[in-house]
C-alpha cells in the first residue's frame, strides 16, 4: 500500500486527535438561555439560542454555547443528546435555606419569633445526632436536584454534626454547597446554644475540614442578632478577618417585631444593619437573608460594602413578614438572588418561588400612592435572580450561573409539556418572555426533566 503524502498524513492524525478528543464531550441541543447582565440594567442582558447547542466537556465544563448548525459542524465527531423542545438554563441557584428544617416546612400559623419557638428550635435540637443529620441532608439534597437547584447557601444547625452531615451528602454529587455552623449563644434553648469561645473554636475547625474541599465553601452563621451576645459576633468578625475568602450568612429585618428586638438588644446600634457593620460582617460574600424593611440608608450601606440579599418571596408570604423592596435595591446597586428559605418556604421549586416573587413585587401597587411607580417583575429578571444575579450575590460568577466558556456545567433541562396545562399553555406563549412567565407562573418539580452537576446527570 503506497504511503500517504506528508499532508494527507499530517490531516489523518489531525483527524484522529479531534475525533479522541471530541469523544469525551458532549453536545446538548435544546432551546438555551443563559444571563450576560441584569435585565433591569441592560437590554443586552442575555443570549437565547432557539435551536441551540450547550457543548461540555470532559472536566464537566462549559466549552461553548450557541446556534446548534455552528456548534455541530465545529465539532462534528461529539455525540448528540437530542432535547429539541426543551429549555436548558443554568443550574437553579438558592441564595438562602434551612436543611434542617426540610422535616417542618409546611408547619401551620404564627409569625417569625413565634415560629421559631414552636417548630424550628425543637426540630433542629435532633441535629446532633449524626445519623439522624445525614437522613435528614439525604432528602434535602435530593429535593434540590430533584428541583433543579445546583448550588445552595444553606443554614445548618449549632451542631458541628449537623455541617458534616450536609457536606458529606453532597460531595456524593460533586454538588457546590455553602454552609456553616449557626453560632447562637441565648434568647434560644438551652440544648441549642454554644459560647463565644466553643462557636469560634467549632467554625474554625469545620472551616479548615470543608472550605475548599472539592466543591464545599464555607460561611460563618450567626444566626441572627438577636441569637448573639456582642461577644460572640466578635469571634464572627475575628473569623472573617482570619479566613477572608469565607462566606458570613446571617438573617436581617425580615420581621417588625424582630426589629424592634434587635433595637431592645442593641440599643446604641443605629438600626439593625448597624449592629452587623458594627462587628465587621458587612463585606463581599456577606449575605442578608430577608432585608424586607430596610431603610434607604442601610440600602446604600449593604452596596458599599458589596454584601448582598436573599430575596425569599415564599417564606415572607408564609410568614406574613412583609414585602421585600427589589426595586430600592435595584435603585441602589445591591446585590440580590432568590432563596426559597424553606422551611419557612413553602417549596423548594426554584420556578414556583419565581411565582410568588412576582406576586410579592405586584402586592406593593397596593401599598403606592401611585401604582404606576411600582414595576412588575419581568420573567427574565426572575430567572436572572435565580441564576446569574444569586452567583453574582454569592460571588461565584466565575464559576457558574451562566455559560460562559470555563465555567462548571451545572444546568437544567426544562420541559414546557410537563403537564396538560402547561403543555396547553407553552403552545400559546409567543416570546422568549411569555414563555419564561408562563414556567415560572406554573412550573415546579415536574417542570424539571433533567439536573446535571458539573456534567453528570443526576
Amino acid at each position: 500500500m503506497a504511503a500517504l503524502p506528508a499532508h494527507a498524513y499530517q490531516q489523518q492524525q489531525q483527524d484522529q486527535q479531534d475525533q479522541q478528543q471530541q469523544s469525551s464531550t458532549v453536545a446538548y441541543r435544546a432551546s438555551v438561555l443563559h444571563f450576560t447582565g441584569d435585565p433591569s440594567a441592560t437590554q443586552q442582558s442575555h443570549e437565547y439560542y432557539e435551536d441551540g447547542v450547550l457543548l461540555v466537556g470532559a472536566d464537566g465544563k462549559v466549552k461553548a454555547a450557541g446556534p446548534a448548525a455552528t456548534i455541530l459542524a465545529n465539532n462534528p465527531y461529539v455525540p448528540v443528546v437530542d432535547l429539541r423542545g426543551r429549555l436548558i438554563v443554568p443550574g437553579f441557584i438558592d441564595s438562602h435555606v434551612h436543611y434542617p428544617q426540610t422535616e417542618m416546612i409546611g408547619s401551620f400559623g404564627e409569625q417569625l419569633l413565634e415560629w421559631l419557638n414552636t417548630y424550628t428550635f425543637p426540630t433542629e435540637s435532633q441535629f446532633g445526632n449524626k445519623t439522624y443529620a445525614l437522613g435528614v441532608a439525604k432528602v434535602f439534597v435530593n429535593e434540590l436536584v430533584k428541583n433543579g437547584t445546583t448550588t445552595a447557601l444553606v443554614m445548618a444547625t449549632v451542631h458541628p454534626e449537623s455541617v458534616d452531615a450536609l457536606f458529606e451528602e453532597a460531595a456524593k454529587r460533586n454538588m457546590r454547597i455553602i454552609a456553616g455552623k449557626v453560632m447562637m449563644d441565648r434568647n434560644a434553648p438551652d440544648n441549642l446554644l454554644d459560647t463565644p469561645a466553643t462557636s469560634y473554636a467549632d467554625s474554625k475547625t469545620l472551616i479548615n475540614r470543608w472550605h475548599k474541599r472539592g466543591r464545599a465553601l464555607y460561611a460563618v452563621t450567626p444566626r441572627f442578632a438577636p441569637t448573639s451576645t456582642p461577644e460572640q459576633l466578635t469571634m464572627a468578625g475575628k473569623l472573617l478577618q482570619e479566613y477572608p475568602d469565607v462566606y458570613m450568612h446571617t438573617h436581617m429585618s425580615e420581621n417588625k417585631s424582630e426589629i424592634a428586638w434587635v433595637q431592645e438588644l442593641f440599643p446604641a446600634s443605629n438600626g439593625y444593619l448597624d449592629v452587623y457593620n458594627s462587628f465587621g460582617l458587612s463585606r463581599k460574600r456577606s449575605v442578608y437573608a430577608h432585608g424586607v424593611h430596610l431603610r434607604e440608608d442601610e440600602l446604600a450601606s449593604l452596596a458599599h460594602t458589596g454584601s448582598a440579599i436573599a430575596f425569599c418571596p415564599t417564606s415572607n408570604l408564609f410568614l406574613g413578614s412583609g414585602l421585600f423592596d427589589l426595586q430600592a435595591a435595584e435603585r441602589h446597586g445591591v446585590k440580590v438572588g432568590m432563596g426559597t428559605d424553606v422551611g419557612a418556604g413553602t417549596s423548594f421549586s426554584a420556578l414556583r418561588t419565581m411565582g410568588e416573587a412576582y406576586k410579592v413585587i405586584q402586592l406593593h401597587k397596593a401599598f403606592a400612592d401611585d401604582p404606576s411607580t411600582k414595576k412588575p417583575l419581568t420573567a427574565l429578571k426572575s430567572f436572572y435572580l435565580s441564576t446569574l444575579g444569586a452567583a453574582r450575590a454569592l460571588d461565584l460568577d466565575d464559576k457558574i450561573g451562566s455559560f460562559k466558556v470555563g465555567n462548571e456545567a451545572d444546568f437544567v433541562v426544562l420541559n414546557p409539556n410537563a403537564t396538560e396545562l402547561l403543555k396547553f399553555r407553552s403552545a400559546r406563549a409567543t416570546t422568549l418572555e411569555e414563555k419564561l412567565f408562563v414556567l415560572q407562573t406554573l412550573g415546579d418539580d415536574r417542570t424539571v426533566e433533567r439536573t446535571y452537576i458539573m456534567g453528570k446527570r443526576q
